[in-house]
């Protein structure tokens, strides 16, 4: 079975210093929990030494996410820049008519197959990384918010927690 977001790396792997250089535009559909406003587009670059694969790409995107104060969502643009490398393992069949290069992963997940790079894991966890913490809508941290879903965060606010508060008597001695 072929798989569309599969990278064969093979060429470069057993030819160092070869260079492969691709175009990626995904919606990423496997990702249930990211909101993709726009497709991701953007590069990635390849090349092999003989002991490292190196991976070179720049994304950008827009996303929606949620306020950390009020949960409203908020469209945000994001870019980032990829920049990996993965030890190689083996000579390089033009080299080598008894051996060939391999990739080796150390990653906790599977972002190869055999010498296919698996694209959608591979852009995703380098977006996830680059979105905000903490985005914030308009009104920050300083500014009162009207959606605001926490009362007791406004001063004067009547918090029906409050109330549980006076059934805790203070022990006598």
């Amino acid at each position: 079975m072929k798989r569309d977001d599969l990278l064969d790396l093979n060429d470069i792997l057993q030819h160092p210093g070869r260079e492969l250089a691709v175009d990626i535009q995904t919606e990423l559909p496997e990702e249930e929990d990211l909101d993709l406003v726009k497709p991701l587009e953007g590069f990635l670059e390849c090349v092999s030494t003989g002991n490292i694969l190196m991976i070179k790409g720049e994304f950008k995107t827009r996303a929606v996410v949620e306020c950390a104060r009020c949960t409203s969502p908020l469209e945000v643009d994001v870019e980032f820049s990829i920049d990996e490398q993965f030890q190689v393992e083996g000579v390089p069949s033009s080299l080598s008519q008894t051996d060939f290069a391999r990739v080796v992963s150390d990653e906790p997940y599977e972002l190869f197959d055999g010498n296919q790079l698996m694209v959608e894991p591979f852009v995703r966890q380098a977006l996830l990384l680059e979105l905000p913490m903490q985005p914030l809508c308009e009104f920050g941290w300083e500014l009162p918010c009207p959606r605001d879903l926490n009362p007791s965060a406004k001063p004067g606010a009547n918090n029906p927690f409050d109330q549980l508060s006076n059934l805790i008597k203070p022990e006598e001695s």
